[in-house]
């Protein structure tokens, strides 16, 4: 616990970061995500539909949340995919800071699924699926994948139910992505926090009483706190939990970021048949693969890619 820090932001950020924190004396521990401008270029680079851009935005705020946890070099992807309207999402957390996501949907039966006063969770949008965690370190050929069925109707119960099957690690998330007005337009932005319970021993005792009151603060969080600008993180964690005491550790900066490139690009059509190849060539003379994550197209030449 040395490199904790007071209750402040990183140079007064209170946007595009997550951090980890500790209650004081107390058995408890978490993450913190604020996602401002970030989220709002991913939701933005294409035309989701409110509550696809929703899903997307928590599904992006966890896997910074999740990620943020590892110890190596590496990423954290957290997808879910059903038979609902929108077929997958995906967020992909990488540890230098960089976070990328995607939705692929129907938007005839996510419109259909989006009548009435309440806006459709992840239960509704993605149907009977699965729930997925992959851990993929930089240094090594395996990755590790755990999967749990889609129960709940929150992306956040989702990942409670992970952390209980897959992870036997008493875990309580809360997710929130909102889109705002302020003087340059409207705005996307997200926020999420995780708590986590640290299991007692000979030493520590019995950690249940301290963890239910950990869980009966947390209850009290709304989700407008979690995306609300003026609110800084740090301010909102003591709001929480300033009867114990809480230690927010250093945040670390998050950018919006996609892996492709013409290299990616050009190692993709290699493996394809000179068959394929020809067939995806346009009148222009060039092959053209949009990535899905960014919408950027790349142009290349077929003499490039054929044998």
């Amino acid at each position: 616990m040395t490199d904790a820090a007071p209750l402040r932001g990183s140079q007064g950020a209170s946007e595009d970061l997550v951090a980890a924190f500790q209650i004081e004396h107390q058995p408890a521990r978490g993450r913190i995500v604020r996602l401002g401008p970030v989220v709002d270029e991913i939701l933005k680079r294409h035309h989701y539909p409110d509550p696809v851009a929703e899903l997307l935005g928590e599904t992006c705020a966890l896997a910074a949340l999740v990620g943020a946890s590892l110890k190596f070099e590496g990423r954290l992807i957290v997808q879910a995919q059903g038979d609902g309207p929108v077929a997958y999402v995906v967020a992909d957390f990488d540890t230098s800071g960089g976070l990328r996501g995607y939705c692929s949907f129907d938007a005839e039966r996510v419109a259909k699924v989006s009548t009435g006063f309440v806006r459709p969770g992840a239960k509704s949008l993605l149907g009977d699926g699965v729930f997925i965690m992959t851990i993929d370190p930089a240094d090594a050929n395996e990755r590790y994948q755990g999967i749990t069925p889609i129960e709940g109707e929150t992306l956040a119960l989702c990942a409670e139910t992970y952390f209980a099957q897959s992870e036997q690690t008493p875990t309580r998330v809360r997710l929130a992505v909102g889109e705002l007005q302020d003087a340059a337009g409207r705005n996307w932005r997200a926020g999420g926090i995780i708590l986590q319970n640290i299991a007692g021993d000979e030493a520590r005792g019995s950690t249940d009483d301290a963890w239910d009151r950990a869980q009966a603060l947390f209850e009290t969080l709304g989700e407008d706190e979690l995306i609300d600008p003026r609110l800084a993180p740090e301010t909102l964690l003591y709001r929480l939990y300033h009867e114990d005491g809480v230690r927010m550790f250093e945040p670390r900066p998050l950018r919006a970021y996609c892996r492709c490139s013409d290299e990616r690009v050009l190692n993709m059509l290699h493996a394809l048949p000179d068959k394929d190849l020809a067939e995806m060539t346009e009148p222009d003379g060039a092959i053209h693969v949009t990535c899905e994550y960014c919408s950027r197209t790349y142009a290349i030449a077929p003499e490039l890619v054929q044998d």
